[in-house]
């Protein structure tokens, strides 16, 4: 077969061979003529045996088809010559060597016999197909119609083909089928719930007699915006709105980016806080309590990311639109004070407490962890935190634990937290919501008690099966939620110098000594800590550079290199220790500098590469590396690429960095 491939392909380029052969025989001729008249000679012998083997070719298909035709009655000719089903034979290259009055109609004024269908309809590759499949379908577009193709493998007469297998193919007119299909999925319900971000805050930092003003102008915008779609419009709660429309409105949302969030940011009736929507979408199969069901899980989501932003799940499908403004802080401590009391009550059922954070565990993760430890403790429940390994960003913090007697054991395995669970034990996850960032994945599976604390943008792979989720995005730090939560859980209850230290040394992290997302509650954490005894200077040292992690740090920033005008990517040199750290101070001095809006840096890590991303707020940081797999916030976030080199991961986060400006083109302007 193999031989007979390659006669067939030799003979198909025959015309190209004998071309070149030529030339180089006139060439040769124009150096020796008695060389060259051996040559043309046998060049002559070539041409006529390629002509006198094209005609016997086609006078063997003519014969086939005529033997084809002959062998059937004049009735059955005629019906498959006027067959109303399009028909063609075609080789295994794609040449055409028969088709019927139908199919000529598709193609109406072009000679299609002897020339390849790929020429015609580029959907159609028969190069595709296999010999061990007998039949095949496929779905392509000629012209303004669409057409089922289905078709099959015919072994004829070897003398016909080389291959001795020819195509049958029977194009199928489905364009009614398609334009139902299309109106069908244009006619689908879509529900989408709309909520006023910080409503309370909202009105409060607006004038009494101007509120009314406020709510009139929010509705007009949304009632104007919504009116494209000929929906339903529905109020149902003093800062939540309903609506319901079809499908096909959707993807004109999409295209102008759900411009509505930029709309409503322009109203301005005196209030000190700008105005912002979080709302979410469901769409996709099922009832309508299945899509108000998943508008109301992708508008957690949305609210979880810190709001100002749209949410669309389709069934477990979920994309993200806006998201560029930074979080408000809510003032009241009400929700902390109920998340408060619900964890007391869930750490008072259980057996045991085990604490866990996310894998290469940070300060913050640490300190939290130690926070919800004190907390166990104290209402008489055994604890442990689950650490599989130390790394540089908590050696300090773990060395003064381990030289206490009084937390012998507060580390444990993933093995070791495995044989402890039972139905009563309460697992408690800190500075993570996603099962697949968490030290130890398995715990999840068989713990049915677990709660989340945490103070990152919500993710696509969120935990949902938690019993208590608190998960605050204005928040500096996990740290600054805990220390929020101990207030409230013990009327006088006083911390240990290492747990009060963890907790601080976590916030003063996080804000990057105060200058990152604090609000007034983050002071008021600190100082209530402080109250506690902390000793800030002690912390401080904690944090302290040796003069080669400086230097590192110094050429990371020095070997930067702009991209699109404003953004430095830069690169840790490889074999360094504590090179996540390095990446993340240098990124975090790369944004100080001045014409610097967003700085990544790259370095070398055991699964791969890791990649610190830092921001002053004018650009999403946590977009761009949520498009590489990672997450965080909006001024600094983080991922890591697995088997690939630094130019690789290189060229990926460039990709990112255009995705995102071509996502967000105001991103240079401030919110």
């Amino acid at each position: 077969m193999k031989g007979k491939k390659f006669t067939g392909i030799f003979i198909q380029k025959a015309g190209f061979y004998l071309f070149v052969i030529l030339l180089l025989l006139t060439i040769i001729a124009f150096l020796e003529i008695k060389v060259a008249a051996p040559g043309f000679v046998f060049f002559l012998f070539l041409l006529y045996y390629h002509f006198r083997y094209n005609y016997k070719r086609k006078k063997e298909i003519t014969q086939y088809i005529e033997n084809l035709t002959f062998n059937i009655d004049v009735a059955t000719k005629d019906t498959l010559l006027n067959f109303p089903m399009p028909l063609v034979l075609i080789e295994l290259d794609g040449t055409i060597i028969w088709y019927n009055s139908s199919f000529k109609k598709i193609f109406e004024g072009e000679e299609l016999l002897e020339k390849a269908i790929q020429t015609f309809t580029k959907d159609l590759n028969p190069e595709s197909f296999s010999n061990e499949t007998m039949n095949f379908s496929d779905e392509i577009k000629i012209h303004d119609r669409n057409y089922c193709v289905l078709g099959n493998f015919i072994k004829v007469d070897k003398r016909i083909n080389e291959d001795e297998i020819i195509l049958l193919l029977y194009f199928i007119d489905n364009t009614e089928l398609v334009n139902l299909k299309k109106t069908y999925d244009d006619e689908k319900t879509v529900v989408g719930v709309f909520i006023i971000d910080n409503y309370d805050d909202l009105m409060q930092s607006t004038e009494d007699t101007k509120r009314p003003q406020m709510v009139v102008e929010i509705e007009t915008k949304i009632n104007n915006w919504t009116a494209y779609a000929n929906g339903i419009v529905k109020k149902y709660e003093r800062d939540k709105y309903l609506f319901i429309f079809e499908n096909k409105y959707l993807k004109t949302f999409q295209e102008k980016k759900f411009d509505i969030l930029d709309s409503v940011k322009e109203i301005n009736v005196g209030n000190t806080i700008p105005v912002t929507l979080s709302i979410g979408i469901g769409k996709g199969e099922g009832s309508l309590l299945d899509k108000f069901r998943h508008a109301n899980a992708a508008l957690d989501i949305a609210l979880g990311r810190g709001g100002d932003q749209v949410v669309i799940k389709d069934g477990e499908e979920i994309s993200f639109y806006g998201g560029k403004t930074r979080e408000i802080e809510k003032r009241t401590r009400v929700k902390a004070r109920v998340i408060a009391f619900a964890l007391r009550e869930l750490i008072d059922q259980a057996s045991e407490v085990i604490i866990m954070g996310h894998k290469n565990c940070d300060i913050d993760c640490l300190g939290s962890a130690l926070g919800i430890y004190s907390i166990a403790t104290k209402r008489g429940k055994e604890a442990n935190i689950v650490l599989n390994k130390s790394n540089p960003n908590i050696e300090c913090m773990i060395s003064k634990i381990e030289s206490s007697k009084e937390y012998e054991g507060l580390f444990i395995s993933t093995g070791d937290a495995l044989e402890k669970i039972n139905k009563k034990t309460l697992l408690v996850i800190v500075d993570t919501h996603k099962p697949s960032f968490t030290e130890a994945p398995d715990l999840i599976k068989y713990t049915e008690q677990i709660v989340v604390i945490d103070h990152h943008r919500r993710g696509v792979d969120y935990l949902q099966n938690a019993v208590l989720t608190y998960q605050e995005t204005y928040a500096s730090s996990t740290c600054e939620l805990v220390t929020e939560i101990l207030q409230y859980v013990e009327e006088k209850i006083k911390l240990a110098p290492i747990e009060a230290e963890a907790l601080y040394a976590g916030i003063v992290v996080d804000t990057k000594n105060f200058t990152f997302k604090t609000g007034v509650r983050t002071f008021e954490a600190a100082a209530f800590l402080r109250r506690q005894g902390v000793d800030t200077v002690a912390v401080k040292q904690m944090f302290q550079n040796d003069l080669d992690t400086y230097t590192h740090i110094s050429n990371a920033v020095k070997d930067a290199q702009m991209y699109s005008e404003n953004i430095a990517i830069s690169v840790c040199p490889p074999d360094i220790k504590n090179a996540t750290v390095i990446a993340a101070q240098a990124a975090d001095q790369l944004v100080n500098l001045k014409g610097i809006q967003a700085a990544f840096v790259l370095c070398n890590i055991d699964e791969g590469i890791s990649i610190s991303g830092r921001s002053l707020g004018d650009i999403n940081v946590q977009i761009i590396m949520e498009k590489l797999g990672g997450g965080g916030h909006l001024t600094f976030a983080g991922a890591q690429l697995q088997g690939v080199s630094t130019e690789e991961a290189i060229e990926k986060l460039k990709k990112a960095i255009d995705e995102y400006r071509e996502e967000t083109p105001d991103n240079s302007k401030k919110e």
